[in-house]
């Protein structure tokens, strides 16, 4: 019986099915495995902190070759153990193309980001969610080595206060919760933390938000707003001039959405620009 037990078969002597040829004349562009739960350890501007990331990882298949080697995009993440910031993903998508046989790969995941605030007048300190995704693109050129465009997604929510309704109204003004979205293109040296995108947002807000504010901390949000009635049109604006201006990004699109306290609808703005 013991020749039976699978700790006595060697995979030499298994048929090795994904690796026999294919026919059918077909190159498939991505081929990988989604929806993967995996804890990260992600380095911060305050401090790392545990978290747990959705990955996606796929390869380029040559038309000739039958099938990827699925369980090597597992390998790759358990062995992954060092703080995810940029340097660190970039690192992960050279390391699978090789480990794949592929040219091509591209790698993103997506967790939520914490940064420890103090709130704008008591001081008092508490942590603030974000949703992140990074993405990277591997590329094996001509010469042999590898070429990685870096990607890096962030949402972070805001508040909005309406211009309108502070013009017209003899009373205050409207004011809602917002998402601005930026996604940008980096090139692979590229040095940028999720903070940086951070405080691209949140500086061009009527507010950033805080998860705890006291008393004193409310009135100076309630007037430091209403002092700054952004649009979603001027809040996209606004964001995107300090995306431009930033040589690091290759590329952005950036999006607001108002969800609005006054409509059952959002109002939402987009600006993409290449440099």
């Amino acid at each position: 019986m013991n020749d039976l037990n699978p700790a006595f078969l060697k995979a030499s002597a298994m048929p090795d099915v994904q690796s026999s040829l294919d026919e059918r004349a077909l190159p498939i562009e991505q081929v990988g495995i989604r929806g993967v739960r995996h804890p990260l350890t992600i380095r911060s501007a305050s401090g790392n902190f545990p978290s747990v990331g959705t990955f996606e990882m796929d390869v380029a298949l040559p038309a000739h070759v039958k099938g990827t080697h699925m369980s090597r995009f597992m390998a790759l993440l358990q062995k992954q153990d060092q703080a995810v910031d940029s340097t660190t993903v970039v690192a992960l998508v050279r390391e699978m193309l090789p480990l794949l046989d592929a040219k091509e790969g591209h790698i993103q995941f997506t967790y939520t980001h914490f940064v420890k605030k103090a709130a704008p007048v008591s001081g008092v300190e508490s942590l603030m969610d974000y949703e992140v995704t990074w993405m990277a693109t591997a590329k094996q050129n001509a010469t042999g080595n590898t070429d990685v465009e870096l990607g890096l997604r962030a949402q972070v929510p805001v508040m909005s206060l309406c211009p309108c309704s502070k013009e017209i109204s003899e009373f205050g003004a409207h004011n809602q919760r917002s998402h601005v979205t930026m996604t940008v293109v980096l090139d692979s040296s590229t040095q940028m933390t999720v903070e940086d995108l951070v405080t691209a947002a949140e500086s061009e807000a009527s507010s950033e938000l805080w998860g705890l504010l006291k008393r004193p901390d409310e009135k100076w949000v309630t007037e430091h707003s209403y002092s700054n009635p952004k649009f979603a049109e001027d809040l996209v604006r606004d964001v995107a001039g300090r995306l431009k201006a930033d040589q690091r990004i290759g590329s952005f699109v950036v999006e607001v959405e108002n969800f609005e306290s006054i409509h059952n609808h959002s109002a939402f703005a987009r600006i993409s620009h290449q440099k």
